[in-house]
């Protein structure tokens, strides 16, 4: 049994978005095949956050990330592969 693949996201790029209590995502503006419609970024905690896959090295992406980290204390950052859609802006 195949698990279908849910198209419908339109992600707000730049902008954070809760997920659940602790975790909060961006969506970076770099849609494409291999990306859908964005690169994930997601952030884990609070005052003290894990960031997962911090992203691609655009400007806005860029300016996003460091509004949503203002105030907090990154103690790790993840990277779940070396592509240009996950690592650079580590």
């Amino acid at each position: 049994m195949a698990i279908p693949f849910i198209k419908e996201f339109e992600p707000q790029y730049g902008e954070l978005v809760r997920v659940s209590p602790l975790i909060s995502r961006i969506v970076a503006r770099n849609p494409g095949p291999f990306t859908f419609r964005g690169t994930g970024v997601y952030i884990v905690g609070h005052d003290e956050v894990a960031v997962i896959d911090p992203g691609p090295v655009l400007p806005e992406h860029l300016e996003a990330l460091k509004r949503a980290l203002a105030g907090r204390r990154v103690t790790h950052t993840l990277v779940t592969h070396c592509h240009s859609d996950h690592s650079p802006a580590a």
